[in-house]
């Protein structure tokens, strides 16, 4: 048993990976906003005691020192899976809403471990193929992305809108991540997980249909018939389900050879027309919402799409990968149970 502290509990990635350390028995510790959340999480895992789950809450991890008082426990903690970032588009300011609570929730964490928790030897930080892609590139077909890649992005070009916000919060926040064990040598070791888009059902006791995390929305949206006449964004055309990504978060955790080591963790190729024909196949019941069987459209880019290299996420974390017909399927059972 590990003792674990888990941030942003109330996260889609998050509450999955709070799953898979309970099942496997190690003692967590999550980081919520606010003690309502703590209670609807509380709720969902009856069996688990206080000394295997409780709650400490950060309201705002852009705050300096956020972190203080969560890395103290006792027992104390070996481990930290720092999820909390946001993933959103509804952003007035770009710095405030999403660079500051990225970079500065990363850093402030490892500050805090650094200062208050000397027992911590590993941490995980959820990064994003968002610090991986160069978007200059395009669809960029004859190249392959590994974890040798960094996203070129400036402060500069950050400001431009919310897309280029999120990839560069992401960019920015994982390289602070590593210039922080650099410069300041912990004694922890550091593994960072890049994934994609993040697809795979949502844990209902967290959602509604409208405050569904952003991946999923095109999957709630081709249901709900949004895209009629159209099929569902395809972009960025790679993807992992959540549950993959949950585990490959423990495995990070849990195996000696994850130290210092950047993952890219994606399944392999989607697009919005094969979304589509995986809800055709399985739910016959929304036909109806679906665009027409012989609508044109829905696939990867003229000329193809860059190659994603998950080679060292298989060796390292001994990942397996669902598949994405699976991985639709169980996102449409979980929405239908809250209402879709």
């Amino acid at each position: 048993m590990t003792r674990v502290l888990l941030t942003g509990g109330s996260g889609f990635i998050a509450a999955h990976v709070l799953d898979i350390l309970l099942q496997r028995g190690h003692s967590v510790v999550t980081t919520v906003r606010t003690q309502e959340k703590a209670n609807k999480i509380r709720e969902a895992h009856p069996k688990a005691s206080e000394k295997d789950l409780s709650f400490a809450i950060v309201e705002d991890i852009a705050q300096e020192g956020a972190f203080d008082k969560a890395v103290v426990s006792d027992p104390p903690f070996e481990v930290v899976i720092h999820t909390a970032s946001p993933f959103h588009f509804n952003v007035t300011d770009v710095q405030k809403d999403l660079l500051d609570p990225a970079i500065i929730g990363t850093t402030g964490v490892l500050k805090s471990i650094k200062k208050s928790a000397p027992s911590v030897k590993r941490v995980v930080v959820t990064s994003s193929f968002a610090s991986i892609i160069n978007p200059e590139k395009g669809s960029w077909p004859e190249h392959t992305y590994t974890e040798a890649d960094w996203n070129p992005v400036t402060q500069e070009q950050a400001k431009q809108d919310a897309a280029t916000g999120y990839r560069a919060s992401k960019t920015f926040a994982e390289r602070a991540a590593w210039d922080f064990v650099e410069q300041e040598k912990p004694n922890f070791t550091l593994a960072t997980l890049c994934p994609p888009l993040v697809l795979g059902p949502i844990v209902h006791y967290l959602n509604s249909l409208d405050a569904l995390n952003t991946s999923n929305q095109r999957i709630r949206d081709t249901i709900q018939g949004k895209f009629k006449d159209d099929y569902p964004p395809g972009g960025p055309y790679i993807w992992v389900d959540v549950r993959d990504l949950a585990d490959q978060h423990v495995k990070a955790a849990e195996e000696q050879g994850a130290g210092n080591q950047r993952f890219f963790v994606t399944e392999g190729y989607f697009n919005g027309k094969l979304i589509v024909d995986a809800v055709r196949k399985n739910f016959p019941e929304y036909k109806d919402n679906l665009p027409k069987e012989d609508l044109q459209g829905g696939g990867f880019p003229e000329g193809g799409v860059y190659k994603p290299d998950n080679s060292r996420s298989k060796k390292v974390l001994g990942a397996k990968y669902r598949s994405l017909e699976e991985s639709i399927v169980d996102t449409v059972k979980s929405l239908k149970a809250v209402g879709a």
